[in-house]
């Protein structure tokens, strides 16, 4: 048994109220949106600086890999973390060290400096979301809890979506050093914020010892998972031994890992919450859900700006809307949640993504911008159903002191499903693109009467026989990636609807849920 089995729950922080307690929420949600920010705004600015530092824009990539692998393994120790030094000073110490990271990422002046100050900036985020989760909870208090889940929840699923276009406009207006330089204000002022108004509600600790064995295993298999998933494409996955090597590693680390974890008294992660239903099945809807949301949030502006013609800013208008509808949704989600079933809310979150999703699969290449942004609309309404409800149910009947574990557990699934989303969505596009690609050309030949009609009105343009051949097979590749979007958003709205039965598996949660978050 974990020593946090093994102590007793500590009841909730006296609340705070009024002004404080709303600066207060303010500075905690903007630590989680700053974090998951991050993990999304240097996408679209990876040639940018790629350019500035004189690499190509494969070596720039590890401007995002390496972020990924730190904060992959230094979210699951979360929970040791906030029971041998307490939520409080876990959560500040880290927004700290974070914004410190930050400003060196803005300072770097070659990649190798750039690279180094990523793995320390992922290395100390990790209890940025789950602490900024866990003392939400504790400020609002147990009446409160869906209140502060959904403020939780919206910086959770806006920062995604802000991440594109907020890196896209600096990457067109400003140098790219200001991606980073930006956390350095909000870091500052959620740190002041923070400790001034908890540093009494700090949550009694324990000394624990550290279990090195655990931590040195899961930096192994965890670093070598996110490097396969981020690389993966790049090198043509099992085609490169580089690949199959870091797949055995992983397989071979994480199965020592597991059988260590299982047997060992005070393991690194408590894999004892996945005893409990709610937490196994709310986790896995989750991450199902969260990987489809996340591999279309990675597509959608993919495509608009590789061959809709949109810019990066204008991509990420189109996803600005859903951010808007998922705020409004999110203000009455607690009211609902009172008068129905949270399985039954969270099937409603997975049937609207569905919808969504649809309705992207009818768009086309030349269709105008609101016709991309409907189905962002209603992506918004199931964004502020899905992570309140998915929390309250993975959440269900778990003691007080286990709710930090279980942030900091959940989460860290969350986004290992998130970068597996990504790498097999762009993947599965390739791929279909190559498809759809063979087989237009098998049905189309130089003979053919549309291939002499388009290749007449060319010429009339000026162009010589090169020139048109070179714009026709230009158009030809737009349509397969055309054709293979759409079978992706058919593929993501399938399986939301598949999902839909797995809420109802999980156990109904009680009402009052957990009245605390706190660690032992």
């Amino acid at each position: 048994m974990s020593a946090a089995a093994a102590t007793p729950g500590v009841g909730p922080a006296p609340s705070l109220v009024g002004n404080r307690k709303a600066l207060t929420a303010l500075a905690l949600a903007l630590g989680t949106f700053m974090q998951v920010l991050d993990t999304s705004i240097a996408n679209v600015s990876i040639p940018t600086i790629a350019g500035n530092l004189g690499v190509s824009s494969d070596q720039g990539t590890w401007v995002i890999t390496s972020f990924a692998v730190a904060n992959g393994v230094s979210v699951p120790l979360t929970g040791w973390l906030m029971q041998r030094f307490g939520v409080v000073r876990t959560f500040v110490v880290s927004v700290a060290l974070f914004t410190i990271a930050s400003l060196l990422c803005g300072l770097a002046w070659s990649l190798p400096s750039l690279i180094a100050f990523r793995v320390l900036q992922g290395a100390v985020s990790g209890p940025m979301i789950p602490g900024s989760q866990a003392l939400l909870i504790n400020v609002f208090g147990p009446a409160k809890r869906n209140t502060a889940l959904a403020i939780w929840s919206i910086t959770t699923l806006v920062a995604p979506i802000a991440g594109p276009l907020l890196g896209g406009y600096i990457s067109d207006n400003y140098v790219w050093p200001w991606i980073f330089l930006i956390n350095v204000p909000v870091g500052a002022l959620c740190v002041a914020v923070c400790w001034s108004n908890l540093k009494s509600h700090e949550t009694p600790t324990r000394k624990l010892p550290i279990d090195r064995v655990g931590l040195v295993l899961l930096f192994v298999w965890v670093g070598a998972l996110q490097i396969l998933l981020d690389k993966g494409k790049d090198l043509d996955w099992f085609a490169s031994p580089f690949i199959v090597g870091l797949l055995i590693v992983t397989v071979i680390a994480f199965a020592a890992w597991l059988i260590w974890e299982l047997t060992e008294r005070y393991p690194i992660v408590d894999l004892s919450l996945f005893k409990s239903r709610s937490f196994s099945l709310g986790t896995l809807a989750l991450c199902l859900g969260y990987a489809v949301f996340f591999g279309n949030i990675v597509l959608m502006p993919l495509w608009l700006q590789s061959f809709v013609g949109y810019t990066a800013t204008w991509a990420g208008l189109v996803s600005a809307p859903s951010g808007v509808t998922a705020i409004l949704t999110s203000l009455v989600v607690g009211s609902l949640m009172r008068r129905f079933d949270t399985r039954l809310l969270a099937a409603t979150a997975f049937g609207l993504y569905a919808t969504s999703y649809f309705m992207r699969a009818s768009l086309t290449a030349d269709a105008g911008f609101l016709s991309f942004v409907a189905p962002q609309l209603v992506q918004g309404f199931a964004m502020g159903l899905f992570f309140v409800t998915m929390l309250t149910m993975i959440f269900d009947g778990l003691p007080h002191h286990k709710i930090p574990a279980a942030s900091g557990l959940s989460n860290f699934l969350r986004i290992t499903a998130g970068s597996f989303a990504t790498s097999l969505t762009t993947t599965l596009w390739d791929r279909r693109e190559a498809f759809h690609q063979a087989r237009l050309t098998d049905s189309i030949t130089v003979y053919a009467p549309a291939y002499q009609q388009s290749l007449a009105q060319l010429h009339q343009f000026g162009m010589t026989d090169q020139a048109a051949a070179g714009t026709m097979t230009q158009s030809l590749v737009g349509q397969s990636y055309l054709l293979s979007s759409l079978d992706l958003f058919y593929l993501s709205a399938w399986l939301c609807v598949a999902l839909i039965p797995l809420c109802f598996l999980v156990r109904r949660p009680s009402g009052g849920g957990p009245a605390a978050v706190a660690a032992d």
